[in-house]
């Protein structure tokens, strides 16, 4: 365990210092020893990873449409060699090769997270402890000890919590939040992002997944500190979010969401034909300009020769 410490050591010095940067920073609108200070440092924390992170999140959606794309191939080569395990293997690892695709690809942000909330759950809990940790000395660590959200302290957890009913309720309600955050990420890629129509073999590890992921954060979330509650509950929203706008603009092929996208379009374009039609049908008002006679004012003529009488004609 010592061993395991010391190599994450400069991780719990990296994760410690920029909640630190990041509570300094909001340390001038709050309280430095506030809840909200300290909450709002470890979202920015989040935010931080997750935009570090979406080079990853578009290499996971490529490699879960790559996938999907090769699921005929797969099932092709499941059936036909049932009988023969190693065969199977050799056979799926050759046509991932062929094709370019590791389906490792889609694990990745949530592995490459994994080092950063453990050690967020590490440092939390020296913070619990009253003890420094990484780039947190004795004074910074009173102040976040001090720190709660809606009452509950952001180093106890729903089990360590000296008693109190507020730390409880307060974990429950984000651990309940934190798991249906999850079911619905879940869910929201296998109802709208499943090419339509299709034998799909990985739809029924889905459905295992959708259920067991949730039933996973309930469980161990009662051992979650608050601060890696909102940690995680943070980054789900957030996934969530990235996930609706990534399924809404550019869906997989063939999906319920890619439907509603060529409907969505298809309405565009018919709005924008109806609207050249009828700039194109309108009226052309000409603005008729009335011209009014000129009045011909009667020359005046010399008094020399309005006073001489008309000559008579012979």
């Amino acid at each position: 365990m010592a061993l395991f410490n010391s190599l994450l050591n400069p991780l719990y010095n990296a994760v410690s210092w920029v909640l630190l940067v990041f509570h300094n920073m909001w340390s001038v609108i709050f309280a430095p020893a506030s809840g909200a200070a300290w909450a709002l440092a470890i979202v920015m924390l989040v935010v931080l990873i997750r935009i570090c992170l979406i080079p990853l999140f578009v290499k996971q959606i490529k490699a879960q449409r790559g996938l999907q794309l090769l699921q005929p191939q797969m099932k092709a080569i499941q059936t036909k060699y049932k009988n023969d395990r190693q065969k199977q293997s050799e056979e799926m690892m050759k046509l991932y090769k062929d094709t370019g695709t590791n389906p490792l690809s889609s694990c990745l942000p949530i592995l490459v997270q994994s080092p950063f909330f453990f050690a967020l759950f590490h440092v939390l809990s020296y913070v619990a402890k009253g003890q420094p940790v990484g780039v947190l000395n004795q004074a910074t660590v009173d102040q976040a000890r001090a720190a709660t959200v809606f009452g509950a302290p952001i180093a106890d957890s729903f089990i360590h919590n000296q008693g109190s009913m507020t730390t409880r309720v307060v974990a429950a309600v984000m651990i309940l939040l934190m798991t249906a955050t999850t079911f619905t990420t879940q869910r929201q890629l296998m109802v709208k992002n499943q090419p339509l129509g299709q034998a799909n073999p990985m739809m029924q590890q889905q459905k295992i997944l959708l259920y067991v992921f949730p039933a996973m954060f309930a469980v161990f979330g009662i051992n979650f500190p608050i601060g890696v509650l909102i940690y995680w509950l943070t980054t789900n929203l957030w996934t969530m979010g990235q996930q609706f706008y990534v399924i809404r603009r550019n869906p997989m092929p063939g999906s319920a969401a890619a439907e509603a996208l060529e409907k969505r379009q298809a309405e565009r374009s018919a709005a924008k034909v109806a609207k050249d039609v009828t700039v194109e049908q309108a009226p052309v008002v000409t603005e008729v300009v009335e011209v009014k006679p000129v009045r011909q004012q009667p020359k005046r003529e010399p008094r020399a020769k309005r006073s001489s009488p008309p000559k008579k004609s012979t």
